[in-house]
């Protein structure tokens, strides 16, 4: 018997995972389940994902639903990795709390390369594996190598079309077969996950600012962060909405929901505080949201791509900026959303823009930045990055580090150190003058 083990850690992913299921990506299976695992800092003190809207329903389609935090506790799912000679033992373990018995298993996690993902590849030795994307990271390059008892057994990467004619760069080292997620099913799936409650009141209409761990992921402190957040708002008067709802990320403090009413309201903005336990997408099905506003969120690219709705980011120009080291994951997405979503400054009243997916120049820019950041992985798109950079870098240097580029040899580079002057016959004589003078006093020392 086959079973099918999800391992999800985000209400997105768990959508996005039955929406694969629904269009038919996974083959036949006798037994499916859920395994919920929460990444979290503080996953104590983290909205559990069965409290999302809808989440709930998804997960009664599943066999059985274990979580992966109670399974492995006291330990951390992010840090706890079990030593090799452990293996045999924990893969008992799991067969026998999730009643596994000698099936045959097939694995379908996110975040191959990093625990808990690649915990449990290495538990289950003999798995197939299909990863899939949550969100735009997948289109960045495989942060760190994954071992080669794990990368053997990866079949496929699900991932949802949001940038039309880009292939995901993740596990492409490994020319890693792509699947596309069918849009409609992924909807679809949202349109069950709308909470009983309206987005605006009466015919109101208006903009959303989506949240991310800013402060929380160390980018930003929260200073920054509130201070970004009320610019977002600013722009959104600027652009003549008069109602905004503010979708939070659950690890921002209460205490900066409070100071951004407060600048909304000197504004003349009416701003609600979105339930942070609905999937943001359900805001865009339900409609009535004109504007979506962030600064890099997966949201921007599903609000545009799949929903239609017109978007506007705030802030990447900072955050390619302080985004360390250069191979930082989060580098695609930032380059992503800022050379694909239109500026929130540069939108005039009531302006309605989308994102330039028709842009080519997108995708050569991503591989030339995914090359930068992972040269030794993607060393077969070198000759692209070369060609890119060597015709298009002035107009795109924000997205690069000089000394990176110099290190790697690419167009854009510092240029090289000039030699020194030769010197002249005049100086050579001088010197000479200067090494008789030391001379001639050292041996006057010595006779005295």
């Amino acid at each position: 018997m086959t079973t099918q083990i999800v391992l999800a850690s985000t209400a997105f992913g768990l959508a996005t995972l039955t929406a694969a299921d629904d269009s038919g990506a996974f083959a036949h299976y006798e037994r499916r389940i859920l395994v919920v695992v929460c990444n979290t800092a503080m996953p104590e003190a983290t909205t559990p994902m069965h409290d999302i809207a809808g989440v709930p329903d998804l997960m009664r389609q599943f066999d059985a639903v274990y979580d992966y935090n109670a399974c492995i506790e006291p330990q951390h799912p992010s840090i706890w990795r079990p030593r090799p000679g452990d293996l045999p033992l924990w893969e008992r373990q799991f067969r026998l709390l999730w009643d596994l018995g000698a099936d045959d298993l097939h694995l379908v996690v996110e975040s191959i390369h990093v625990d808990p993902a690649q915990a449990l590849c290495r538990i289950f030795g003999d798995a197939r594996i299909d990863v899939y994307a949550d969100g735009l990271m997948s289109y960045g390059p495989t942060r760190t190598a994954v071992p080669e008892m794990v990368a053997c057994r990866i079949e496929r990467l699900l991932h949802l079309d949001l940038v039309p004619r880009f292939t995901p760069l993740l596990l492409s080292e490994r020319d890693v077969p792509t699947t596309v997620i069918s849009s409609e099913s992924f909807r679809a799936v949202v349109k069950t996950m709308v909470a009983d409650r309206a987005a605006f009141t009466g015919n109101d209409r208006g903009a959303l600012i989506v949240g991310q761990y800013l402060s929380a992921g160390g980018f930003l402190n929260e200073g920054e962060e509130f201070d970004l957040y009320a610019a977002m708002a600013s722009g959104c008067a600027d652009a003549g909405y008069t109602s905004v709802a503010f979708k939070p990320h659950p690890s921002a403090p209460t205490g900066q929901l409070a100071r951004l009413s407060d600048v909304a309201r000197a504004r003349g903005v009416r701003l609600a505080v979105a339930d942070e336990r609905e999937l943001v997408e359900a805001w865009f099905e339900r409609g009535g949201v004109e504007l979506v506003v962030g600064c890099f969120s997966t949201a921007l690219l599903t609000a545009s791509r799949l929903y239609g709705l017109p978007v506007a980011r705030l802030g990447t120009e900072l955050m390619l900026e302080r985004l360390t080291p250069f191979q930082n994951s989060n580098r695609i997405p930032v380059t992503l959303a800022d050379a694909l979503v239109p500026d929130l400054s540069s939108l005039t009243p009531r302006e309605k823009q989308l994102c330039r997916f028709e842009d080519a120049d997108v995708q050569a820019l991503a591989v030339s930045v995914g090359y930068a950041m992972q040269p030794l992985r993607l060393a077969v798109r070198r000759p692209e990055a070369v060609t890119f950079l060597a015709h298009h870098y002035e107009s795109n240097s924000r997205y690069f580090k000089r000394r990176r580029l110099t290190r790697l040899g690419l167009p854009g580079s510092l240029p090289a150190p000039q030699p020194p002057p030769k010197p002249t016959l005049w100086h050579r004589l001088q010197r000479h003058v200067h090494r008789a003078r030391i001379g001639l006093g050292r041996r006057c020392w010595a006779l005295s």
